[in-house]
């Protein structure tokens, strides 16, 4: 029996006449558009799927690699919450440290170290340049309006004298030039030691970010000038001493017998050495000493007893430091100075071959411009020298005390206004007189 043949128990029986029931016709299902074509992606791009939480309406992420989504940080934007390159994790940004002038406030590298004492001389040219060159032609000045005439009555006094005479007269003679001569390295000393005060505070107030004027210059440094001064005599008897001794030596073996010199000139050599090795090592030790005394205004004893804490630890780092500056000076000036020593001693030569005088006026000429060239190189090579003390003092005290700290937080202060002392105190075993502010002794 078919299912449609089925009834229920008890219906009548249809009629065969009947019409069979009318079924709907069922519609076919839409079909759907024809995608468009979808250009095959490009070499290495990930499938076209849309990235998870992404919003509605998002495009997939089915175009070429390295095209900006949405809702994507672009290359190099930095997304919230990330750390930033070589900070670190949850903080801030690296900063370089504050440079307000000559020096940044931070230990110094070596090239730094090395180069700082240049900058000084190039920053402030009027300042550093200018003091250097009038500190140098007024000694120069001052020990030749001595030894000049001293030479010339030395000179004069001998060709009047009868040969008889002049055993009698040499002796006194030679002791005058001597002390003339001594008269002329006191007044090097004095000067050299102005300048290398003159040269700490150009240091320290550039590094703060001052610029000072030749006038400020020297009264911030004239009131230091007296100990700096008593520090340098210091150094250069002690040198004296040390050549007196060496002298002695030869003396007495000279005096006992021809064997006696030649031991005595034996042991003068390898006590030298030995005097050198030592002198270099107690002078690199104590070469801070100037400027604890401009900056920190401490006396004579306490600066070499600081300055030989200071330099604990950093000794070959001070040795390296002022020998090469030392060695690029001394090049330098060669390189400048020897041919035109060369080409003043050659040319009289080549134009008066037979010495007949008529060479005079050039020789005069080299002569005048070798002693300006001298001069002027002297004092750069003083400013400079003097320089490098005052930077390697303030990168060991950056390296052992914090002192750029110090050093960032009175620059912050004073732009803003406000109150700040003296950042070069030391809070210690010393205790400076307070001075008003600026970088360095009012």
């Amino acid at each position: 029996m078919a299912e449609h043949d089925w009834r229920a128990p008890g219906a009548p029986e249809p009629s065969p006449d009947a019409a069979a029931p009318q079924v709907p016709p069922v519609a076919a299902p839409p079909v759907a558009p024809p995608l468009p074509p979808v250009a095959p992606p490009s070499y290495g791009a990930p499938p076209a799927a849309r990235q998870y939480g992404a919003p509605p309406g998002a495009p997939a992420y089915g175009g070429q690699y390295g095209a900006p989504q949405y809702g994507a940080p672009q290359y190099g934007a930095p997304q919230y919450g990330a750390p930033q390159y070589g900070a670190p994790l949850g903080g801030p940004a690296w900063t370089a440290p504050p440079k307000p002038g000559l020096l940044p406030l931070r230990p110094l590298g070596f090239g730094t170290l090395l180069w700082a004492p240049f900058r000084t001389l190039r920053r402030n040219p009027a300042a550093t340049f200018g003091s250097g060159l009038l500190v140098q032609l007024a000694a120069a000045i001052l020990a030749a309006a001595v030894m000049v005439p001293v030479m010339i009555w030395f000179i004069g006094r001998l060709d009047s004298a009868s040969p008889s005479e002049v055993d009698e007269l040499l002796p006194g003679s030679i002791a005058a030039v001597v002390l003339t001569m001594l008269f002329a390295v006191g007044v090097s000393v004095v000067a050299g030691a102005f300048l290398q005060g003159l040269m700490i505070v150009e240091v320290a107030t550039g590094t703060l970010g001052e610029k000072l004027s030749l006038g400020a210059l020297w009264r911030r440094t004239l009131p230091r000038f007296g100990a700096l001064l008593g520090w340098t005599l210091l150094v250069t008897l002690a040198l004296l001493v040390v050549l007196a001794l060496l002298v002695g030596i030869i003396v007495l073996g000279a005096v006992s017998s021809p064997v006696g010199l030649g031991v005595s000139i034996v042991v003068v050599v390898l006590l030298s050495l030995g005097l050198a090795v030592v002198g270099w090592w107690i002078g690199v030790r104590l070469s801070l000493v100037p400027s604890i005394i401009v900056l920190e205004r401490s006396g004579i004893a306490a600066a070499m007893r600081r300055s030989w804490r200071l330099t604990i630890g950093y000794f070959w780092r001070t040795l390296g430091t002022l020998l090469l500056v030392g060695l690029i000076l001394n090049v330098a000036s060669q390189v400048v100075v020897q041919p035109i020593s060369l080409i003043g001693s050659l040319l009289p030569a080549i134009v008066d071959p037979t010495n007949t005088g008529s060479a005079i006026t050039i020789a005069i000429i080299f002569a005048v411009v070798t002693a300006v060239l001298s001069i002027v190189i002297g004092a750069i090579t003083t400013v400079v020298q003097a320089a490098v003390v005052g930077v390697i003092y303030i990168d060991l005290r950056m390296r052992t005390e914090g002192l750029d700290l110090e050093l960032a937080r009175h620059v912050e202060l004073r732009d803003a206004g406000q109150p700040v002392g003296d950042p070069w105190a030391v809070h210690g075993d010393l205790h400076p007189s307070p001075v008003p502010s600026g970088g360095a002794p009012a």
